[in-house]
This record gives C-alpha cells, structure tokens and sequence, in this order.
C-alpha cells in the first residue's frame, strides 16, 4: 500500500516573471496532499478523492481511459490519466486494477496547489518526469512541482528551458510578524499566466530588477528593509500586469505591507505587521489568517 506525499506551494517573489526566467523564491507548505495506491481485482481504476475534512469530494471508476462520470473534475483526471499513458503506454494495459485514494490536508480552494501535488504524486507512483506531466496538463513555470519535492523555501529560475532549483536558508528573524491571509477566493493560474502573456512588454529590465530584489529578500535582517521590498516588488508586477496592488484595492487603510503569493487577484496574500492583523482583516471578512510558522516548512 504505497503512500506518496507532496508538499503545497506558495510563491513568495517572481509571480508572472517567473515565467520569463525570474529568479523566485518559493516556499513549500506544511500542507500537502497524499495518494495511496492499492491492487485491485477489478480491471479498472477506482478512484477517491478526500477533503481535509475527511469526506469524499470525488469519486469515479475508469476503463481504458473511459470514465464513468461525466463531470469537469472527471475530464480533467482522464486527460491527466492520458498524458500519463502517453508518458507509459503500458498504464491503461491493466493486468490487474488499482483503488487510489488521494487525500487533501487543506481546504481545496486555498490554492496550495490541489493539481501540482496530485501532478507529482502520480509522476512518484509511476516514476515519470513531473515537470513533462505538468507541461502536458496544467502547464505553468512548475515552480509548484519543485515545491511539492523540497522540504525547505527554494529559489527557482527558468533557464534557457532548464530548470535551476537551489534550497536557501530565507527564515526570516522577523517571521513572527509574517502572516497569510485567504481572499476566500481561488485563483485559476491558467487564466493568470494568459493575461500575463497579453500584457507584459520590455520583461528584460523587470527580470534583472526581480532578480536582484529576490536576493536582497533572501538575506534581509529587518522588517522594515523587507517591508519596502516587498511594495517595490508589488509596483513592479503591478505596472507588467496593469493592475493594482491588492493593498490599494482592498486594504488601503493597513498599517503594513500586503503582498499577492502567486496570481493576482486570488488565494492568499503575504501582510507583514507588527502586530497581529487578525482582527483587522476579520472586520473586513477574511477571516482566514495563518502565522508563518503555521503555514511554511
């Protein structure tokens, strides 16, 4: 009965640029999510998928790459489950059956990455390449794949199509004035990484700039140097992108920094204060607030 086990994912600097070779800096989440692979008698694939909550939130059985529901979450595990008989023509072959059960420890809508754990949970199982999985499915940087293996924040860059994934010691003296903030919605990266296409002009500079502002966010000592990093960050991808910073939207009255982990717009947000915002953001409904320390590995 083997367990596979991924770690979710927040990108902490480089959101977009990543893409166009940023370097970035990205922290691996306590939480994760698991898939457990049992034989079966049956010549099929029984699938289950459970909530953090420990209830079923999907089921399916699948034939030969035929699914039985007919549903999006169904299509879109039968094109993940395609790729992979690409990857390994031998998969839907099946000699003998399989019940997978996967098992989510985070809200689904948080958007600590429910697709790219389950991405390299099955690149373990079947000893695939999970960055060609991930291309060949959800597409992105695959900076959320790197995470899922690490158990420390990384540095991640695109290079000339190679992938330069390096552990770093960023465990901030000032943690304990870093908070994550749910916007209780989630963001579809897809739809992201489209409109980031549209949009960005010039990259060349902001890469540079995105950069050197990574490294400096890496080896900062006081809150208050990375507070002002962190809205240089933020000015930057907002004039990329051409949309506000969330703090001008939403949280004009803060009193700190607020930063967007990943697509603007969606899942959690980075505030940095001096004290605990929770009632703050609980005034304006969010209410959804997790320490540092309860969030990053």
């Amino acid at each position: 009965m083997p367990t596979y086990k991924s770690n979710g994912k927040l990108l902490l600097t480089g959101e977009y640029v990543v893409l166009d070779g940023a370097l970035s800096l990205a922290l691996p989440t306590k939480f994760g999510q698991s898939l457990t692979v049992n034989p079966s008698v049956k010549n099929s694939i029984t699938w289950q998928s459970i909530d953090h909550n420990n209830k079923v939130w999907f089921e399916d059985i699948i034939t030969a790459g035929i699914s039985k529901s007919k549903n999006d979450i169904s299509k879109r595990l039968i094109q993940i489950l395609n790729v992979v008989n690409d990857l390994n023509p031998e998969f839907f072959n099946l000699k003998k059956g399989y019940h997978i059960t996967t098992r989510l420890d985070f809200p689904k809508n948080w958007g600590l990455g429910t697709s790219s754990t389950l991405i390299n949970n099955i690149a373990s199982w079947l000893n695939l390449d999970p960055y060609k999985l991930l291309e060949s499915t959800f597409g992105g940087s695959g900076y959320d794949i790197a995470c899922a293996q690490y158990d420390s924040p990384i540095t991640y860059q695109l290079n000339n199509n190679l992938k330069e994934i390096n552990t770093v010691n960023f465990n901030p003296e000032f943690k304990a004035h870093l908070f994550f903030v749910f916007l209780n919605k989630k963001q579809n990266s897809r739809d992201s990484i489209i409109q980031y296409n549209k949009n960005k002009f010039n990259i060349k500079p902001v890469v540079s700039e995105i950069n050197a502002i990574t490294n400096q966010i890496i080896h900062c000592k006081n809150l208050v140097d990375f507070e002002t990093l962190i809205e240089k960050h933020e000015q930057i991808i907002s004039k990329i992108i051409n949309l506000k910073p969330i703090k001008e939207n939403l949280f004009s009255d803060f009193n700190g920094a607020i930063k967007s982990l990943g697509g603007w717009g969606g899942d959690f947000i980075l505030a940095i204060s001096k004290k605990d915002p929770s009632s703050y953001f609980k005034s304006k409904g969010f209410h959804t607030i997790l320490k540092y320390s309860d969030m990053i590995l």
